[in-house]
Protein backbone atom coordinates (compact mmCIF):
# COMPACT_ATOMS: atom_id res chain seq x y z
CA UNK A 1 0.00 0.00 0.00
CA UNK A 2 1.42 3.40 -0.97
CA UNK A 3 2.31 5.63 1.99
CA UNK A 4 0.29 8.87 1.98
CA UNK A 5 2.17 12.03 1.02
CA UNK A 6 3.07 14.09 4.13
CA UNK A 7 4.21 17.61 4.81
CA UNK A 8 7.80 16.38 5.07
CA UNK A 9 7.72 14.76 1.61
CA UNK A 10 7.24 18.07 -0.18
CA UNK A 11 7.62 21.04 2.20
CA UNK A 12 7.73 23.57 -0.63
CA UNK A 13 4.35 22.47 -1.87
CA UNK A 14 2.73 22.82 1.55
CA UNK A 15 4.50 25.98 2.71
CA UNK A 16 2.29 28.45 4.64
CA UNK A 17 -1.05 26.75 3.91
CA UNK A 18 -4.17 28.86 3.95
CA UNK A 19 -7.83 28.16 3.48
CA UNK A 20 -7.46 29.38 -0.10
CA UNK A 21 -4.61 26.98 -0.78
CA UNK A 22 -6.63 24.25 0.91
CA UNK A 23 -9.35 24.76 -1.69
CA UNK A 24 -6.83 25.08 -4.52
CA UNK A 25 -5.37 21.63 -3.86
CA UNK A 26 -8.80 20.20 -4.60
CA UNK A 27 -8.81 21.99 -7.92
CA UNK A 28 -5.38 20.87 -9.17
CA UNK A 29 -5.57 19.66 -12.77
CA UNK A 30 -9.22 20.55 -13.08
CA UNK A 31 -10.23 17.59 -10.93
CA UNK A 32 -12.81 19.27 -8.75
CA UNK A 33 -13.66 22.81 -9.77
CA UNK A 34 -17.24 22.24 -10.79
CA UNK A 35 -17.81 18.88 -9.15
CA UNK A 36 -17.22 19.62 -5.49
CA UNK A 37 -19.57 22.60 -5.60
CA UNK A 38 -22.49 20.30 -6.22
CA UNK A 39 -22.02 18.53 -2.92
CA UNK A 40 -21.23 21.22 -0.36
CA UNK A 41 -24.66 22.30 0.74
CA UNK A 42 -26.63 19.60 -1.03
CA UNK A 43 -25.59 16.87 1.34
CA UNK A 44 -26.71 18.93 4.31
CA UNK A 45 -30.02 19.82 2.64
CA UNK A 46 -30.73 16.29 1.47
CA UNK A 47 -30.29 14.90 4.99
CA UNK A 48 -32.25 17.57 6.80
CA UNK A 49 -35.17 16.02 8.74
CA UNK A 50 -38.52 17.15 7.42
CA UNK A 51 -37.16 17.86 3.95
CA UNK A 52 -39.33 17.43 0.84
CA UNK A 53 -40.59 14.03 -0.21
CA UNK A 54 -40.56 13.04 -3.84
CA UNK A 55 -43.80 13.40 -5.73
CA UNK A 56 -45.00 11.40 -8.74
CA UNK A 57 -42.17 12.92 -10.79
CA UNK A 58 -38.81 11.63 -9.60
CA UNK A 59 -36.94 13.45 -12.39
CA UNK A 60 -37.58 16.12 -14.98
CA UNK A 61 -36.33 16.70 -18.51
CA UNK A 62 -36.75 20.31 -19.60
CA UNK A 63 -36.35 20.75 -23.36
CA UNK A 64 -35.96 24.44 -24.14
CA UNK A 65 -36.34 25.77 -27.69
CA UNK A 66 -34.47 29.09 -27.65
CA UNK A 67 -35.59 32.02 -29.74
CA UNK A 68 -39.35 31.65 -29.35
CA UNK A 69 -40.94 28.92 -31.46
CA UNK A 70 -44.06 29.84 -33.45
CA UNK A 71 -46.99 28.10 -31.78
CA UNK A 72 -49.08 28.32 -34.99
CA UNK A 73 -46.42 26.33 -36.90
CA UNK A 74 -45.74 23.90 -34.05
CA UNK A 75 -48.58 22.68 -31.84
CA UNK A 76 -51.47 25.07 -32.45
CA UNK A 77 -52.10 25.46 -36.20
CA UNK A 78 -55.04 27.52 -37.42
CA UNK A 79 -56.00 25.97 -40.78
CA UNK A 80 -59.29 27.88 -40.98
CA UNK A 81 -57.72 31.30 -40.40
CA UNK A 82 -56.93 33.65 -43.32
CA UNK A 83 -53.64 32.82 -45.03
CA UNK A 84 -51.85 35.84 -43.51
CA UNK A 85 -52.46 34.24 -40.10
CA UNK A 86 -52.17 30.51 -40.80
CA UNK A 87 -49.04 30.81 -42.95
CA UNK A 88 -47.78 28.31 -45.52
CA UNK A 89 -47.16 25.34 -43.22
CA UNK A 90 -49.75 22.57 -43.36
CA UNK A 91 -51.11 20.32 -40.62
CA UNK A 92 -51.07 16.67 -39.63
CA UNK A 93 -53.78 14.82 -37.68
CA UNK A 94 -52.91 13.38 -34.26
CA UNK A 95 -54.19 10.38 -32.33
CA UNK A 96 -56.60 12.74 -30.57
CA UNK A 97 -59.86 13.28 -32.49
CA UNK A 98 -60.04 16.70 -34.09
CA UNK A 99 -56.55 17.73 -32.89
CA UNK A 100 -53.90 18.74 -35.43
CA UNK A 101 -50.21 19.63 -35.15
CA UNK A 102 -47.81 21.13 -37.70
CA UNK A 103 -47.08 19.08 -40.80
CA UNK A 104 -43.52 18.72 -39.46
CA UNK A 105 -44.77 17.02 -36.27
CA UNK A 106 -45.89 13.69 -37.75
CA UNK A 107 -44.04 11.55 -35.18
CA UNK A 108 -45.23 13.55 -32.18
CA UNK A 109 -48.78 13.36 -33.56
CA UNK A 110 -48.56 9.59 -33.02
CA UNK A 111 -47.69 9.98 -29.31
CA UNK A 112 -50.26 12.70 -28.67
CA UNK A 113 -52.16 10.19 -26.52
CA UNK A 114 -49.21 10.13 -24.10
CA UNK A 115 -48.69 13.91 -23.64
CA UNK A 116 -50.47 17.12 -22.67
CA UNK A 117 -50.25 20.17 -24.93
CA UNK A 118 -50.92 23.50 -23.22
CA UNK A 119 -52.12 25.96 -25.87
CA UNK A 120 -52.78 28.88 -23.54
CA UNK A 121 -49.34 29.66 -22.04
CA UNK A 122 -49.06 33.42 -21.52
CA UNK A 123 -46.89 36.19 -20.08
CA UNK A 124 -46.03 39.79 -20.92
CA UNK A 125 -42.31 39.72 -21.76
CA UNK A 126 -41.46 40.18 -25.46
CA UNK A 127 -37.66 40.40 -24.98
CA UNK A 128 -35.68 37.17 -25.31
CA UNK A 129 -33.77 37.43 -22.04
CA UNK A 130 -36.85 38.36 -20.01
CA UNK A 131 -38.99 35.63 -21.53
CA UNK A 132 -36.20 33.11 -20.94
CA UNK A 133 -36.00 34.19 -17.29
CA UNK A 134 -39.72 33.53 -16.93
CA UNK A 135 -39.57 30.01 -18.29
CA UNK A 136 -36.48 28.89 -16.37
CA UNK A 137 -37.36 30.42 -12.99
CA UNK A 138 -41.14 30.80 -12.79
CA UNK A 139 -40.57 34.47 -11.96
CA UNK A 140 -40.80 37.71 -13.84
CA UNK A 141 -37.37 39.39 -14.00
CA UNK A 142 -36.41 41.79 -11.24
CA UNK A 143 -33.63 44.40 -11.29
CA UNK A 144 -33.00 43.72 -7.60
CA UNK A 145 -32.35 39.98 -7.60
CA UNK A 146 -31.59 37.03 -9.86
CA UNK A 147 -33.93 34.15 -9.13
CA UNK A 148 -32.75 30.53 -9.17
CA UNK A 149 -33.75 28.24 -12.01
CA UNK A 150 -36.15 25.38 -11.36
CA UNK A 151 -33.24 22.96 -11.77
CA UNK A 152 -31.26 24.71 -9.04
CA UNK A 153 -34.27 24.71 -6.72
CA UNK A 154 -34.63 20.96 -7.26
CA UNK A 155 -30.92 20.58 -6.55
CA UNK A 156 -31.30 22.64 -3.36
CA UNK A 157 -34.33 20.74 -2.12
CA UNK A 158 -33.30 17.17 -2.88
CA UNK A 159 -29.53 17.06 -3.40
CA UNK A 160 -27.68 14.32 -5.32
CA UNK A 161 -28.94 10.81 -5.98
CA UNK A 162 -26.70 7.83 -6.68
CA UNK A 163 -23.68 10.13 -6.36
CA UNK A 164 -24.59 11.91 -9.62
CA UNK A 165 -24.99 15.66 -10.05
CA UNK A 166 -28.65 16.47 -9.35
CA UNK A 167 -28.85 19.05 -12.15
CA UNK A 168 -27.23 18.69 -15.58
CA UNK A 169 -27.31 20.96 -18.65
CA UNK A 170 -26.93 19.53 -22.16
CA UNK A 171 -24.73 20.57 -23.87
CA UNK A 172 -23.87 23.61 -21.71
CA UNK A 173 -25.44 26.34 -19.61
CA UNK A 174 -27.93 27.91 -22.06
CA UNK A 175 -28.42 31.14 -20.11
CA UNK A 176 -27.46 32.63 -16.76
CA UNK A 177 -31.12 32.19 -15.83
CA UNK A 178 -30.63 28.42 -15.92
CA UNK A 179 -28.27 28.70 -12.95
CA UNK A 180 -28.55 29.13 -9.19
CA UNK A 181 -29.44 32.83 -8.93
CA UNK A 182 -29.41 34.00 -5.32
CA UNK A 183 -28.77 30.46 -4.09
CA UNK A 184 -25.24 29.17 -3.56
CA UNK A 185 -23.27 28.20 -6.66
CA UNK A 186 -23.30 24.72 -5.11
CA UNK A 187 -26.70 24.36 -6.75
CA UNK A 188 -25.62 25.46 -10.23
CA UNK A 189 -25.88 22.85 -12.99
CA UNK A 190 -23.15 20.51 -14.14
CA UNK A 191 -22.60 21.29 -17.83
CA UNK A 192 -21.29 18.72 -20.27
CA UNK A 193 -19.13 21.21 -22.14
CA UNK A 194 -19.63 19.49 -25.51
CA UNK A 195 -22.43 18.14 -27.67
CA UNK A 196 -23.27 14.41 -27.37
CA UNK A 197 -23.88 14.42 -31.14
CA UNK A 198 -20.26 15.42 -31.81
CA UNK A 199 -17.71 12.77 -32.86
CA UNK A 200 -15.52 11.73 -29.94
CA UNK A 201 -17.93 13.24 -27.40
CA UNK A 202 -16.57 13.32 -23.85
CA UNK A 203 -17.75 15.08 -20.71
CA UNK A 204 -15.57 17.76 -19.12
CA UNK A 205 -14.29 16.96 -15.61
CA UNK A 206 -15.08 13.24 -15.88
CA UNK A 207 -11.75 12.21 -17.35
CA UNK A 208 -8.27 12.78 -16.05
CA UNK A 209 -6.34 15.61 -17.72
CA UNK A 210 -3.47 14.83 -20.08
CA UNK A 211 -0.42 13.78 -18.12
CA UNK A 212 -2.40 12.64 -15.08
CA UNK A 213 -2.53 8.87 -14.75
CA UNK A 214 -4.23 6.87 -11.98
CA UNK A 215 -1.08 6.87 -9.85
CA UNK A 216 -0.71 10.64 -10.04
CA UNK A 217 -4.43 11.04 -9.44
CA UNK A 218 -4.16 9.06 -6.20
CA UNK A 219 -1.09 11.08 -5.16
CA UNK A 220 -3.05 14.33 -5.54
CA UNK A 221 -5.86 12.80 -3.57
CA UNK A 222 -3.38 11.94 -0.82
CA UNK A 223 -2.12 15.52 -0.86
CA UNK A 224 -5.65 16.76 -0.34
CA UNK A 225 -6.12 14.34 2.53
CA UNK A 226 -2.91 15.64 4.10
CA UNK A 227 -4.15 19.23 3.88
CA UNK A 228 -7.51 18.22 5.32
CA UNK A 229 -5.77 16.45 8.19
CA UNK A 230 -3.60 19.51 8.91
CA UNK A 231 -6.55 21.87 9.14
CA UNK A 232 -8.60 19.37 11.12
CA UNK A 233 -5.86 19.32 13.76
CA UNK A 234 -5.16 23.05 13.62
CA UNK A 235 -8.75 24.31 13.52
CA UNK A 236 -11.70 22.58 15.15
CA UNK A 237 -14.20 23.49 12.45
CA UNK A 238 -17.10 21.27 11.47
CA UNK A 239 -17.13 22.81 7.99
CA UNK A 240 -13.68 21.37 7.33
CA UNK A 241 -14.91 17.91 8.22
CA UNK A 242 -17.84 18.42 5.88
CA UNK A 243 -15.45 19.52 3.14
CA UNK A 244 -13.84 16.09 3.24
CA UNK A 245 -17.19 14.60 2.26
CA UNK A 246 -17.73 17.03 -0.59
CA UNK A 247 -14.31 16.48 -2.14
CA UNK A 248 -14.64 12.75 -1.59
CA UNK A 249 -17.81 12.77 -3.65
CA UNK A 250 -16.15 14.82 -6.37
CA UNK A 251 -13.27 12.35 -6.56
CA UNK A 252 -15.73 9.46 -6.47
CA UNK A 253 -17.58 10.86 -9.47
CA UNK A 254 -14.33 11.08 -11.44
CA UNK A 255 -13.18 7.60 -10.50
CA UNK A 256 -16.56 5.81 -10.55
CA UNK A 257 -17.23 3.69 -13.62
CA UNK A 258 -20.94 3.77 -12.83
CA UNK A 259 -20.97 7.58 -12.88
CA UNK A 260 -18.92 7.73 -16.06
CA UNK A 261 -21.20 5.21 -17.71
CA UNK A 262 -24.23 7.37 -16.99
CA UNK A 263 -22.76 9.98 -19.37
CA UNK A 264 -21.46 7.47 -21.92
CA UNK A 265 -23.92 7.64 -24.79
CA UNK A 266 -21.79 5.16 -26.75
CA UNK A 267 -23.14 2.40 -24.50
CA UNK A 268 -26.56 2.80 -26.11
CA UNK A 269 -27.45 0.41 -28.93
CA UNK A 270 -26.70 1.85 -32.38
CA UNK A 271 -30.26 1.08 -33.46
CA UNK A 272 -31.66 3.20 -30.64
CA UNK A 273 -29.31 6.05 -31.43
CA UNK A 274 -30.54 5.90 -35.02
CA UNK A 275 -34.15 5.89 -33.86
CA UNK A 276 -33.59 9.12 -31.92
CA UNK A 277 -31.64 10.61 -34.82
CA UNK A 278 -27.90 11.04 -35.22
CA UNK A 279 -28.14 14.78 -34.76
CA UNK A 280 -28.21 17.38 -31.99
CA UNK A 281 -31.87 16.89 -31.12
CA UNK A 282 -31.71 13.11 -31.10
CA UNK A 283 -28.49 12.60 -29.17
CA UNK A 284 -29.25 15.29 -26.59
CA UNK A 285 -32.62 13.75 -25.81
CA UNK A 286 -31.19 10.24 -25.71
CA UNK A 287 -28.52 11.34 -23.25
CA UNK A 288 -31.19 13.09 -21.16
CA UNK A 289 -33.10 9.81 -20.91
CA UNK A 290 -29.90 7.99 -20.00
CA UNK A 291 -29.13 10.48 -17.23
CA UNK A 292 -32.54 10.43 -15.55
CA UNK A 293 -32.54 6.64 -15.76
CA UNK A 294 -29.18 6.67 -13.95
CA UNK A 295 -30.35 9.02 -11.18
CA UNK A 296 -29.97 12.64 -12.29
CA UNK A 297 -32.94 14.60 -10.96
CA UNK A 298 -33.15 17.49 -13.44
CA UNK A 299 -31.83 17.61 -17.01
CA UNK A 300 -32.11 20.81 -19.02
CA UNK A 301 -31.34 20.65 -22.72
CA UNK A 302 -31.61 23.10 -25.59
CA UNK A 303 -32.11 22.52 -29.27
CA UNK A 304 -32.24 24.77 -32.31
CA UNK A 305 -32.72 28.47 -32.89
CA UNK A 306 -36.35 29.51 -33.35
CA UNK A 307 -36.12 33.31 -33.68
CA UNK A 308 -37.52 33.17 -37.21
CA UNK A 309 -38.29 36.73 -38.27
CA UNK A 310 -37.64 35.72 -41.89
CA UNK A 311 -38.62 32.77 -44.09
CA UNK A 312 -40.28 30.82 -41.31
CA UNK A 313 -41.44 27.95 -43.52
CA UNK A 314 -37.89 27.13 -44.59
CA UNK A 315 -36.64 27.58 -41.04
CA UNK A 316 -39.20 25.21 -39.55
CA UNK A 317 -38.66 22.69 -42.34
CA UNK A 318 -34.95 22.66 -41.52
CA UNK A 319 -35.19 22.26 -37.74
CA UNK A 320 -38.55 20.88 -36.64
CA UNK A 321 -38.41 17.36 -38.17
CA UNK A 322 -35.30 16.50 -36.12
CA UNK A 323 -37.02 17.68 -32.95
CA UNK A 324 -40.18 15.78 -33.88
CA UNK A 325 -38.37 12.47 -34.41
CA UNK A 326 -36.30 12.79 -31.24
CA UNK A 327 -39.11 13.96 -28.96
CA UNK A 328 -41.53 11.25 -30.07
CA UNK A 329 -38.80 8.65 -29.56
CA UNK A 330 -38.02 10.04 -26.11
CA UNK A 331 -41.66 9.65 -25.06
CA UNK A 332 -41.83 6.11 -26.46
CA UNK A 333 -38.49 5.15 -24.90
CA UNK A 334 -39.45 6.45 -21.46
CA UNK A 335 -42.79 4.68 -21.73
CA UNK A 336 -41.25 1.38 -22.85
CA UNK A 337 -38.80 1.47 -19.93
CA UNK A 338 -41.51 2.24 -17.37
CA UNK A 339 -39.99 5.67 -16.73
CA UNK A 340 -42.61 8.00 -18.19
CA UNK A 341 -44.83 8.01 -15.11
CA UNK A 342 -41.87 9.04 -12.94
CA UNK A 343 -40.23 11.46 -15.39
CA UNK A 344 -41.85 14.81 -16.13
CA UNK A 345 -40.94 16.04 -19.62
CA UNK A 346 -41.47 19.72 -20.37
CA UNK A 347 -40.97 21.44 -23.73
CA UNK A 348 -40.95 25.22 -23.56
CA UNK A 349 -39.74 28.37 -25.30
CA UNK A 350 -39.48 31.97 -24.14
CA UNK A 351 -42.59 33.06 -26.05
CA UNK A 352 -44.52 32.49 -29.28
CA UNK A 353 -44.64 34.41 -32.55
CA UNK A 354 -46.95 37.06 -33.96
CA UNK A 355 -50.35 35.99 -35.31
CA UNK A 356 -49.71 37.53 -38.72
CA UNK A 357 -46.90 36.65 -41.09
CA UNK A 358 -44.66 39.74 -41.47
CA UNK A 359 -43.24 41.35 -44.62
CA UNK A 360 -40.25 38.99 -44.72
CA UNK A 361 -42.31 35.79 -44.52
CA UNK A 362 -41.53 35.34 -40.82
CA UNK A 363 -43.14 36.01 -37.47
CA UNK A 364 -42.02 38.35 -34.69
CA UNK A 365 -42.03 38.07 -30.87
CA UNK A 366 -45.40 37.37 -29.21
CA UNK A 367 -45.72 36.50 -25.49
CA UNK A 368 -49.52 36.89 -25.21
CA UNK A 369 -50.12 33.24 -26.04
CA UNK A 370 -47.96 30.26 -27.00
CA UNK A 371 -47.76 26.50 -26.50
CA UNK A 372 -45.76 24.17 -24.28
CA UNK A 373 -45.79 20.42 -23.70
CA UNK A 374 -46.00 18.59 -20.38
CA UNK A 375 -45.79 14.81 -20.26
CA UNK A 376 -45.27 12.05 -17.72
CA UNK A 377 -44.64 12.59 -14.03
CA UNK A 378 -48.31 12.33 -13.12
CA UNK A 379 -49.52 14.74 -15.82
CA UNK A 380 -52.61 13.79 -17.83
CA UNK A 381 -52.12 11.87 -21.06
CA UNK A 382 -53.82 12.65 -24.35
CA UNK A 383 -54.98 16.07 -23.19
CA UNK A 384 -55.17 19.55 -24.68
CA UNK A 385 -55.14 22.18 -21.94
CA UNK A 386 -56.55 25.62 -22.73
CA UNK A 387 -56.95 27.19 -26.14
CA UNK A 388 -55.92 30.23 -28.12
CA UNK A 389 -58.44 32.19 -30.15
CA UNK A 390 -59.16 31.71 -33.87
CA UNK A 391 -56.02 33.57 -34.98
CA UNK A 392 -53.69 32.40 -32.15
CA UNK A 393 -53.58 35.97 -30.85
CA UNK A 394 -54.50 35.49 -27.18
CA UNK A 395 -55.79 32.83 -24.80
CA UNK A 396 -59.44 31.96 -25.23
CA UNK A 397 -59.72 29.37 -22.43
CA UNK A 398 -57.75 28.72 -19.24
CA UNK A 399 -54.74 31.05 -19.56
CA UNK A 400 -51.68 29.36 -18.05
CA UNK A 401 -49.35 31.79 -16.29
CA UNK A 402 -45.65 31.29 -15.66
CA UNK A 403 -46.30 31.13 -11.92
CA UNK A 404 -49.01 28.47 -12.28
CA UNK A 405 -46.82 26.43 -14.62
CA UNK A 406 -43.93 26.49 -12.15
CA UNK A 407 -46.16 25.75 -9.17
CA UNK A 408 -47.64 22.73 -10.96
CA UNK A 409 -44.23 21.38 -11.96
CA UNK A 410 -42.89 21.76 -8.40
CA UNK A 411 -46.01 20.10 -7.03
CA UNK A 412 -45.43 17.04 -9.21
CA UNK A 413 -41.85 16.85 -7.98
CA UNK A 414 -42.96 17.01 -4.35
CA UNK A 415 -41.74 20.56 -3.69
CA UNK A 416 -43.96 23.06 -1.87
CA UNK A 417 -43.91 26.12 -4.13
CA UNK A 418 -44.96 28.32 -1.21
CA UNK A 419 -41.85 27.41 0.78
CA UNK A 420 -39.51 30.32 1.41
CA UNK A 421 -35.79 30.18 0.58
CA UNK A 422 -33.25 32.55 2.06
CA UNK A 423 -31.62 35.17 -0.14
CA UNK A 424 -28.05 36.39 0.52
CA UNK A 425 -29.49 39.23 2.60
CA UNK A 426 -31.34 36.69 4.77
CA UNK A 427 -34.64 37.74 3.26
CA UNK A 428 -37.14 34.91 2.79
CA UNK A 429 -38.34 34.54 -0.82
CA UNK A 430 -41.10 32.24 -2.05
CA UNK A 431 -40.02 29.48 -4.43
CA UNK A 432 -43.01 30.61 -6.50
CA UNK A 433 -44.87 33.82 -5.83
CA UNK A 434 -48.66 33.82 -6.24
CA UNK A 435 -48.82 30.60 -8.22
CA UNK A 436 -51.58 27.98 -8.19
CA UNK A 437 -51.34 24.27 -8.92
CA UNK A 438 -53.43 23.66 -12.03
CA UNK A 439 -55.18 20.47 -10.98
CA UNK A 440 -56.76 20.13 -14.43
CA UNK A 441 -53.29 19.17 -15.70
CA UNK A 442 -52.82 16.37 -13.18
CA UNK A 443 -53.92 12.81 -13.85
Amino acid sequence: MTRPVTWQDDPAHFRRPTRRSFLTVGLVGGLGLSLDQFFRLQAVQANTPGGPKEGPAKSIIHIFLPGGIAHQDFLDPKPLAPVEYRGEIGTTPTKLPGVFFSEYMKHTAQVADKITVCRSMTHGEAAHERGTHNMFTGYRPSPAIIFPSMGSVVSHEFGPRKNLPPYVCIPSLPTTYASSGYLSSAFAPFSLGSDPAAPGFTVQDLKLPNGVDDKRFEKRRSMLEAVNDYFARKEKDDSLKAMDTFYERAYSLISSEQAKNAFNINLEKPELRDAYGRNAAGQRMLLARRLVESGVRFVSLTYGGWDMHNSIKAGMAGSLPQFDQAFAMLIRDLSDRGLLDSTLVMVSSEFGRTPKINGTAGRDHWPKVFSIILAGGGIKKGFIYGASDATATEPEDDPLTVEDMAMTVYHQLGIDGEKKLMSPGSRPIDIVREGTVRKALIA
